[in-house]
């Protein structure tokens, strides 16, 4: 079986440094500005690592965009180019896919996030089915595994032939909507891509309910009237967090993360920085699954580190959702990039439902 590689290298760079997003020249620069580092390759070996024995023949490109990778997993691949210079961008991505094409594979896999999923569907369509590894900031196409050891378990079962092929969506949002507050999703199109429901990242779907935002208010009260005082309070994105902060009249960022002590808004849209310099003797991490994903760390809010995770303790993480959303999402995951970080957080945490409910919810 022969199987395309592609990586975006710089996928996922703006995550813990606030940007959401690494989409422009612009706001690459300004990533690396702040410190970001790559981590598309780590990614890809997370997922390609109990591969190095599969029967299938690789072929990539060059560099940074999948030969390193297959090298240092000890393999052999078909390099089909390069690179045109040391920047990486979309052109590259498109040409890598295209060139895919004539050497027939019957998968492709890339590494990076909806940005780059539009870009390999655009060159290829529907005429070979891909398979994303996740490592951008935000996700919402059906194209990608839960984690990048969920896209290795999803490849290695396509080989054996026990996975089948379903269309999915492909999405992608509007990056500058997004820095300023605004979710704005748009269907880009569809592709062929193994699918086993436990191992793919569900399509983005909004859950709406007559009670909703009783519930969440409710949520919300419960939440406010139990916050420690000197305790900090790292508030994840979404509606359901921000429930909370508007019984403490406090303005939050929709879709940042913001730090709140003793009442106040002390940060605002931070970045992981941000939240340790801020860190004290006792800490919570406040959040809610991400839209129908599930995912509670590792999408749309990666400023929340392994590194502060592992200070704030397990038992300090409170997950608030509504019942209705719980009960459609299932189980929920993390993705923190940290595979043992990822293993302390397996098992089962209660979720806030409502004012005086509590639910156990599985995390995989």
């Amino acid at each position: 079986m022969r199987i395309g590689l592609i990586i975006n290298p710089i996928a996922g760079m703006g995550g813990r440094v606030g940007l959401k997003g690494t989409d422009g020249e612009d706001t690459l620069r300004e990533a690396i500005m702040r410190g970001a580092s790559p981590r598309a390759q780590d990614r890809a070996i997370q997922a390609l690592e109990t591969l190095k024995k599969a029967d299938s023949q690789w072929v990539t490109w060059g560099g940074p965009m999948g030969e390193d990778v297959l090298k240092r997993l000890g393999l052999s691949p078909q390099v089909l180019g390069s690179p045109s210079s040391g920047k990486t961008g979309k052109e590259d991505t498109v040409k890598a896919a295209e060139a895919m094409l004539d050497v027939s594979p019957n998968l492709i896999v890339f590494t990076g996030g909806d940005g780059t999923a539009v870009d390999v569907m655009g060159a290829v369509g529907t005429q070979v089915p891909i398979l994303g590894i996740p490592s951008g900031v935000k996700m919402y196409s059906g194209v990608f595994g839960t984690t990048p050891k969920a896209s290795g378990e999803l490849i290695r079962r396509f080989i054996a032939g026990e996975a089948s092929l379903a269309e999915r969506e492909v999405m992608d949002i509007d990056e500058e909507a997004y820095r300023e507050g605004y979710l704005s999703a748009e269907l880009k199109g569809y592709s062929r891509t193994p699918f086993i429901a436990s191992l793919v990242l569900n399509e983005k779907s909004a859950v709406h309910t007559v009670d909703e935002s009783l519930i969440k208010e409710a949520i919300g009260e419960r939440i406010a009237e139990e916050m420690r005082w000197d305790a900090l309070y790292i508030m994840g994105p979404g509606s359901t967090v921000a429930s909370v902060t508007d019984q403490l009249e406090l303005d939050k960022t929709i879709l940042g993360i913001d730090l709140v002590r003793n009442g106040e808004l002390i940060g605002v849209d931070v970045d992981e920085a941000g939240i340790l310099a801020e860190m004290g003797d006792e800490n919570y991490i406040l959040i809610s699954p991400l839209g129908g994903m599930g995912s509670i760390l590792g999408r749309g809010n990666q400023q929340i580190s392994p590194e502060v995770v592992r200070r704030v303790g397990k038992k300090n993480i409170i997950i608030v959702s509504t019942a209705t959303k719980l009960a459609q999402i299932g189980t929920l995951s993390v993705d923190t990039g940290d595979s043992g970080l990822d293993e302390e957080l397996s098992g089962f945490m209660r979720v806030v439902v409502s004012r005086h409910e509590t639910k156990l919810a599985k995390i995989a």
